[in-house]
């Protein structure tokens, strides 16, 4: 089983920074990626950015480009979400994921940021 820890999430103006970090435990040796969402008001959950280890590939959604930088380390297995200039719409909560196999996902529990304008 694997299991994920999020924190690092709180409540901040806009323009400021938060860091958020994901460290999974158990059996990680398989996990392959870790991906951060947003969850907001309306409870869907959208891709923020993610980490491919295996194919050496990241990925940010156009909304925090330039803002965001997902960083990790594969041994680890661990992410981190630097969030800088945060605006009001990114007030949220963000769950890491982490692929453990094919089609098969695991969740942290979840951490919410507020930004206020």
């Amino acid at each position: 089983q694997v299991q994920l820890t999020e924190s690092g999430g709180g409540v901040v103006q806009a323009g400021e920074s938060l860091k958020l970090s994901c460290a999974a435990s158990g059996r990680t040796s398989s996990i392959d990626s870790m991906t951060w969402f947003h969850q907001g008001p309306d409870r869907e959950r959208y891709v923020v950015a993610s980490l491919n280890w295996t194919a050496s590939t990241v990925y940010y959604s156009e909304h925090v480009k330039g803002r965001f930088t997902i960083s990790g380390d594969n041994v680890k297995k661990t992410v981190s979400l630097q969030m800088n200039n945060l605006e009001p719409y990114d007030t949220a909560i963000y769950y890491c994921r982490a692929r453990v196999a094919a089609n098969t996902y695991v969740w942290g529990q979840g951490t919410q940021v507020t930004v206020s304008s």
